[in-house]
């Protein structure tokens, strides 16, 4: 059955900012089922928030990966909710620091990044539309990065998915205008997260010299502008500063400076 405000679908849910992002939908009355490669943490997450909200999470394990994952996760997650999914959370993503150049031992990690980044995450947003449009309504939420709004030397094929997410959402997002769908883009920077570390960035200038915001005050802000139907979401004025800068700084500049915060320290 579903509660008050109807069902959400939340992946990359097991830690940072999807978690944060599946405990503001719970705040607000939503059912979850809550996706992600660590079943124990989700498990954890989902008696957490049934707790504290007195919504139903449902735990669903999956590795967006792997092919076929995406459509996999969608047909669970509806049989999951017995019904609709009313809004779609499309947090998760990976990242890898290194030379895209020289750097031969990381196709196959690239490949994982591009098929979680950019595949997964656009099967999840096409099969929530198709469904939405038939509703009539509902909200998708995709985590970008600011690092969509730049070119990124040293993590090149993160910074181009994520782009990728942001232009997508906007372009739906237009498409759908005269619909009561909304598409949203949450574009934060660094975050005190996991994330980092998995991508191993911890050295770089850009994690010692950006403020680094708690990851439950960029989920509130995202989860906020989704609910408003903003199209994009830029947390931080240094990330704003960034993304105002891209459009007249020009573009050789901004690779170049982008690339001095992605160099490590030592």
């Amino acid at each position: 059955m579903a509660g008050p405000r109807g069902w959400a679908l939340v992946t990359g849910a097991s830690s940072g900012i999807g978690m944060e992002l599946a405990r503001c939908a719970g705040a607000e009355g939503y059912n979850l089922v809550l996706s992600g490669r660590d079943e124990a943490a989700l498990a954890e997450l989902a008696h957490k928030i049934e707790a504290a909200s007195g919504v139903t999470a449902r735990p669903c394990p999956t590795d967006l990966s792997k092919p076929r994952a995406a459509a996999d996760l969608w047909t669970r997650a509806c049989a999951l909710a017995d019904g609709p999914i009313h809004v779609l959370v499309n947090n998760a993503g990976l990242g890898r620091y290194g030379d895209f150049a020289s750097d031969t031992a990381g196709d196959a990690r690239e490949d994982e990044l591009i098929a979680v980044n950019i595949v997964a995450a656009t099967e999840l947003m096409r099969l929530a539309v198709h469904a939405m449009r038939h509703r009539g309504a509902g909200r998708i939420l995709n985590v970008a990065s600011a690092a969509g709004f730049m070119p990124g030397p040293n993590m090149a094929v993160y910074h181009a998915s994520k782009a990728y997410l942001l232009h997508l959402s906007e372009a739906v997002a237009e498409e759908l205008k005269s619909t009561a769908i909304t598409v949203t883009a949450l574009c934060p920077g660094a975050t005190r997260t996991a994330f980092f570390d998995r991508a191993k960035t911890e050295t770089t200038w850009l994690m010692k010299l950006t403020p680094m915001p708690s990851a439950a005050s960029v989920a509130q802000a995202g989860w906020q502008g989704c609910m408003a139907g903003r199209r994009v979401v830029v947390t931080g004025w240094p990330n704003r500063l960034f993304a105002l800068l891209t459009r007249v700084v020009p573009r050789r500049m901004t690779s170049f400076m982008t690339g001095l915060f992605l160099r490590r320290t030592g």
